[in-house]
């Protein structure tokens, strides 16, 4: 879809003024580009588990090789440098480091991210550390995974290992990325891993995560002086597919589920009236307090408005259906809405009134090479210039938001798409395993020079 249709008249963001210490980064999860899968020690999580089933996966991809990020990663914090990256975003693979989730520890899992760790810094770059980006170790799932209400010490313990091997560097925390996205895909639609179509198992999970949440950033704060803890979530509007009341109640219903399962108690500390009469048998006393810890940032991940309709036969009583026709599209068929964007990132900071960092942002689409050997691929800037337009937008209107991560990097598993998703503003080659910087990484590069340009002759 051609973004020349979307019109945007916003101060170009190239002319805008950001504020004083905005950050500029990009963003990736371990299971998506790391591979090595059984190499060094490294455990199985429920996403290798899930990729060798036949039919999970578009094409039978797996994550086995990804982008070979773990042999790789010296080449591609030297590309993060040459965009002019702040800060990078990327996930420990739990597996990587615990094999089996608990017990006994994987000392090259760790050396890896010691040595992602020494080269971001060294190359001027903020490490920015996320827990859990959906890799479970499939030796946890086999103990009942996050149904079992054991898992927020199992999570806990392995916060006290990030926390007591990488504090002394890293300083800006993640526990989840986009828990409304693998509870209700994982235990509902058995859209991904551990694959479990279940009210009650998803109920579960919904609240033990969120135990698992509060026990992290407890241990975090303790453990790292000057820590700034967050949690990631996917917050976008969801609309009904059409007028019926069923599916406008569908819609509601999704965004308990989507919008407010995970941030109202980690921050508010409560659970919606409706959703907490569905949790209220998993609930135990003082939970709601062990769940709301003080946190330090708000991290939105924001693509699109998503659609719903009724379905009586699902597990929730909906289901999820394609965009209108007529709205405009990225190459994977999400809709384009820069003003859903700017109006999520208003309503996030009135709700929550904390810091927001824009922790994943970006345009899929099939890219090929031409016949250059490179990459052009315009829809995708006209996009991120839209949707940095319209952040610039909310922060007119007193959004306080910090900083913009691009997802992603670089091309990568996505997951049951595979890799016939691109997201990346680097290309890889799977075959070959080669980079090459699209034209949106050339464009965001003098995006970010030029403001910070702007922001320090303000």
């Amino acid at each position: 879809m051609n973004l020349e249709t979307v019109d945007r008249p916003v101060v170009p963001a190239a002319d805008r003024a950001w504020p004083p210490g905005f950050l500029w980064g990009a963003s990736t999860s371990a299971y998506q580009i790391e591979g090595a899968t059984t190499a060094d020690g490294r455990g199985a999580s429920i996403w290798d588990v899930r990729v060798h089933e036949p039919g999970r996966v578009t094409d039978g991809d797996t994550g086995d090789e990804a982008c070979d990020h773990y042999h790789r990663y010296a080449e591609d914090v030297g590309l993060m440098r040459r965009i002019g990256l702040d800060a990078y975003r990327f996930s420990v693979s739990w597996p990587r480091v615990l094999p089996t989730g608990r017990g006994t520890v994987n000392a090259a899992g760790l050396d890896f991210y010691d040595r992602l760790i020494d080269s971001l810094l060294a190359a001027g770059i903020e490490p920015w550390l996320c827990l859990y980006h959906w890799d479970l170790p499939q030796a946890l799932q086999e103990l009942g995974g996050w149904e079992n209400r054991d898992s927020a010490g199992w999570f806990a313990d392995y916060a006290v290992l990030i926390a007591r091997r990488f504090g002394d560097r890293v300083k800006r925390f993640a526990t989840f990325n986009e828990p409304a996205v693998f509870t209700i895909f994982g235990y509902v639609l058995d859209w991904q891993a551990p694959g479990i179509k279940n009210r009650d198992s998803y109920l579960a999970a919904v609240h033990h995560v969120n135990l698992a949440h509060g026990a992290a950033v407890d241990v975090l704060r303790d453990l790292v002086p000057g820590a700034q803890i967050g949690a990631i979530h996917n917050r976008q509007p969801c609309r009904p597919a059409g007028s019926e009341p069923g599916d406008l109640a569908a819609a509601e219903l999704m965004d308990l589920c989507w919008n407010q399962a995970f941030p109202e108690p980690q921050i508010r500390g409560t659970y919606p009236p409706r959703f907490a009469e569905a949790i209220e048998r998993w609930v135990k006393a003082g939970d709601l307090a062990r769940i709301c810890r003080p946190t330090d940032w708000f991290g939105l991940n924001h693509y699109s408005p998503i659609y719903m309709k009724a379905d009586p036969s699902a597990e929730l009583g909906f289901a999820w259906t394609g965009p209108p026709p007529d709205e405009p599209q990225t190459g994977v068929g999400w809709v384009i809405d820069a003003d859903a964007f700017r109006d999520t990132l208003a309503e996030v900071h009135r709700r929550y009134r904390l810091p927001i960092y824009v922790t994943e942002n970006g345009y899929g689409a099939d890219d090929r090479l031409d016949e250059r050997g490179e990459v052009v691929d315009p829809d995708r800037i006209r996009y991120l210039d839209a949707y940095i337009g319209a952040m610039g937008e909310a922060i007119d209107g007193g959004a306080d938001v910090r900083g913009y991560f691009v997802w992603s990097l670089l091309d990568n598993f996505e997951w049951g798409s595979g890799f016939g998703q691109r997201f990346g503003i680097v290309y890889v080659d799977y075959a070959t395993q080669q980079r090459r910087l699209k034209a949106s990484a050339k464009w965001y590069a003098d995006r970010i020079r030029a403001a910070r340009a702007v922001t320090a002759g303000r």
